[in-house]
């Protein structure tokens, strides 16, 4: 596939510009680049949701525009994006068949279609998933599988992955690693939009590193460096990936979670948190620290325990009650498209959503006020807009991010829990959220932060609590906190039986 001179531009903002871009049968090309710098523009052109604006694009030598999604897909072309395009409401089986349904007499044959879900799932090893529940009902994780196993049923020449890894388990990132070996040998090429290095490293043959709306360049693996290509895409040198922590301290306890437990999911959590501190949850996914932090928001029905904050009870029955209590917490969630978005709604409004109180003359909103805040959200985070009144779906997922921790920041909060907040963003925009966690613990703020990188835990985190099956089995500091003991713990194993 050849793309020549592609150009592209959105209310005056160039997201390409005059790109050349070509990825061949039979091999993995990894599409690397800070948000911002035009991959998904990119893919999107190459998958028929968006028209270029200038540019050719050929496939097997013949030109080709694709006016729709659908288009690109009979010709081979398929993409599986970062925000789903499952529909929740319909089953699993629906999902996978919905853009071609088997048919019998001129009806949908559902016996057909639910055997072909079967035979799919099979085969990225997802035979747990019933091919008749609702996509609702399923885990991130599992409706990301889905939606690769609905590429798979169309019989991609192309198969294009956007951040596909970020939400999965580890045990289905190996699935997916299996299977783009195998999409390799039966000559399918694959493109893999990844901000996870090792991942380009294990998997890609050809890297492209595009910036500000460019190409810059395209090579083999093995012909750049880690840092080289870092500078290539954020056109400077990344001097420490993680900020300086402070000398270890043993904080006083200001926020403890006492016994916390909620059905089978969690068993009896005992953590503290202190003023100042940055508290890492590990542990293999799965393990209850999701819950947790949603049992702490006041998200979940039933939970037993206490949580105290300075010795007094916290009672947060609702999310509302955790965010306007005497101690205040505020909860970056797992899914900022379907948790922390209104996408279709203004970034001004997404920035205002949780602390429109806080712009309010009696019963009106204080435009003045209005204008205020959201300036500052947007100057204190670096979010890159056009104008604030632009639909939040407009930016990339980077700036998307800092949108969603920009809003819960407005309600000044005391008690931060952060789900995986860096998954399928760059490395510049992750340098700038570690930066913040660290001036906000040195703000006095106690931060959770779960995280499915340990490099993540181990550049910043003071403590690292792991959990495993609804527990906390351990506690790290200081110079245990390092891949190998985190590892070791998650699996509930000592660092030297792993050994």
């Amino acid at each position: 596939m050849d793309l020549r001179g592609i150009s592209k531009s959105f209310s005056g903002t160039i997201a390409l510009n005059g790109v050349d871009f070509s990825c061949r049968t039979g091999s993995t090309h990894a599409i690397l680049g800070e948000n911002g710098a035009g991959k998904s523009t990119l893919i999107k052109i190459m998958s028929g949701v968006l028209q270029p604006d200038r540019g050719e694009m050929h496939l097997n030598g013949h030109p080709m525009r694709f006016w729709s999604p659908a288009e690109a897909a009979k010709c081979g072309i398929v993409c599986v994006f970062q925000e789903l395009s499952l529909m929740p409401d319909l089953t699993v089986a629906d999902n996978i068949s919905i853009s071609d349904p088997p048919r019998s007499f001129g009806l949908i044959n559902g016996r057909e279609q639910k055997r072909r879900a079967e035979a799919l799932l099979a085969r990225i090893k997802c035979e747990d998933v019933n091919p008749n529940t609702l996509v609702r009902n399923l885990s991130l994780s599992r409706r990301q599988m889905v939606e690769i196993a609905k590429a798979l049923g169309m019989q991609p020449k192309v198969l294009i992955l956007d951040e596909a890894t970020s939400a999965l388990t580890s045990r289905d990132v190996e699935t997916v690693y299996g299977l783009l070996g195998d999409l390799k040998n039966e000559n399918v090429a694959s493109l893999f939009i990844s901000h996870r290095m090792h991942e380009v490293d294990r998997l890609c043959d050809t890297l492209s590193v595009f910036r500000n709306g460019s190409h810059v360049d395209t090579f083999a693996k093995g012909e750049r460096s880690s840092q080289e290509i870092v500078r290539m895409m954020i056109g400077r040198n990344v001097e420490a990936h993680f900020p300086p922590k402070p000398p270890p301290r043993q904080a006083l306890p200001f926020f403890e979670i006492e016994n916390l437990s909620w059905e089978n999911r969690l068993k009896g959590v005992n953590l503290h948190l202190g003023k100042g501190e940055i508290v890492g949850l590990g542990g293999l996914d799965g393990q209850g620290q999701k819950e947790l932090l949603l049992a702490l928001f006041g998200v979940l029905r039933g939970v037993g325990g206490a949580v105290k904050a300075s010795g007094s009870a916290v009672a947060a029955s609702s999310p509302y009650e955790a965010k306007t209590g005497r101690t205040r917490i505020a909860l970056v969630p797992e899914d900022r498209k379907t948790e922390g978005l209104m996408l279709p709604m203004s970034i001004a409004d997404n920035l205002l959503a949780a602390s429109f109180d806080k712009v309010c003359s009696g019963p009106f909103i204080n435009g003045i006020k209005e204008k205020a805040a959201v300036e500052d959200g947007i100057r204190k985070l670096q979010i890159k807009v056009n104008k604030a009144s632009d639909a939040v779906a407009t930016l990339s997922g980077g700036n998307q991010q800092k949108v969603v921790i920009a809003k819960w920041l407005m309600t000044q909060p005391d008690v931060i829990l952060l789900n995986d907040p860096t998954r399928g963003i760059d490395v510049g925009t992750k340098q700038e959220i570690y930066k913040l966690m660290r001036e906000l613990a040195d703000a006095g703020k106690a931060i959770l932060f779960y995280s499915t990188d340990y490099a993540e835990l181990v550049g910043c985190c003071d403590r690292v609590a792991i959990m495993y099956d609804g527990v906390i089995t351990r506690e790290l500091s200081g110079e245990a906190i390092n891949e190998e003991t985190i590892v070791a713990a998650s699996l509930n194993i000592s660092a030297q039986t792993a050994a």
